[in-house]
């Protein structure tokens, strides 16, 4: 029995570190989405979180610094994908599998380019696990919940936070305004262009972030396309979750249980070839969709550029 209680504390605890870049990522979708803005750029905002995350600790010597330059690349990054879908009004889906390819081949030059090809990874400082007094003391549960690192509990302890901002404030409100009825918003005074701007390049720091995790949380450095489709994954995860906080924690600890679980079966050393334990997370992902998509109502004014009269 004990033995039982150990292994599901250590899956609970594997759970949250893989749901955590999806959380990440998916609280700043939340807010882009509901004011009326589809990213699915997030994937390659978060590769360029990664590297630019790896490059700050690599330089800087640390990991909150490497965190610090991971969310300003990403953010600028955000600002741009603002500049495009807000400004110019190009389409947003075309603009955001280009910033997807872009983010794919500029990490891939820079970090060939700065720690080239076949060199072994040098040593940055990464994110080390934290262990709450007392309550890490508890047994199977501190395991569970109070011993991982930093980004787990701040991602997790984002979600109220998130939460009140969205439904109990003026900015949540204007956001979410924004989204459903630009025009109306306009007629009163509230500037549209900027709600979306401000909501967009939060989500691009928030990838930032979740990019960061992922190079110097889950792993210690950074590889060719390490994201692997957690972007499209955390996008996934608020439909999921109804565009609110609360649901793409829900989203995010379901997809991250597949991926853990995944990483279970691997090193259990089943006989269920890898390549079909890979295919777990994106599997349930598809699933998740097909029976969600379309409970899920997304803002009246998605994806449509404002054209202000």
């Amino acid at each position: 029995m004990d033995a039982f209680l150990d292994a599901i504390s250590k899956f609970i605890a594997a759970d949250l570190r893989t749901a955590t870049p999806l959380l990440l990522a998916g609280l700043g979708i939340v807010f882009s989405e509901r004011a009326g803005v589809v990213n699915i750029g997030v994937e390659g905002m978060m590769l360029v979180g990664a590297l630019a995350g790896v490059l700050g600790s690599y330089f800087f010597g640390s990991v909150w610094m490497g965190t610090l330059v991971a969310m300003i690349c990403s953010g600028i990054i955000g600002l741009l994908f603002a500049y495009l879908s807000v400004s110019v009004k190009a389409n947003q889906i075309v603009i955001g599998a280009a910033i997807n390819i872009l983010g794919l081949g500029l990490t891939t030059s820079f970090a060939r380019t700065v720690f080239g090809v076949n060199t072994a990874p040098p040593k940055i400082d990464s994110f080390s696990r934290i262990q709450i007094p007392v309550l890490s003391d508890i047994p199977y549960l501190g395991t569970a919940f109070f011993q991982s690192n930093a980004l787990v509990f701040i991602a997790i302890l984002l979600v109220p936070i998130a939460s009140f901002v969205m439904f109990r404030t003026d900015v949540g409100l204007k956001v979410r305004a924004v989204g459903e009825h630009p025009k109306a918003c306009d007629t009163v005074g509230i500037n549209v262009y900027l709600v979306r701007y401000l909501t967009i390049v939060f989500s691009g720091i928030m990838s930032g972030v979740a990019g960061a995790y992922v190079s110097m949380g889950l792993l210690s450095f950074f590889t060719e396309n390490m994201i692997a489709g957690r972007g499209f994954m955390a996008l996934a995860a608020v439909i999921f979750g109804k565009y609110r906080p609360a649901g793409v924690l829900v989203a995010a600890l379901v997809f991250g249980a597949a991926e853990a679980l995944q990483f279970r079966l691997q090193a259990a050393g089943t006989s269920i070839p890898f390549q079909f334990l890979l295919m777990l997370p994106y599997v349930l992902t598809i699933l998740a969709l097909a029976g969600f998509v379309g409970k899920a109502r997304k803002p009246a004014a998605s994806a449509r550029p404002y054209e202000k009269e």
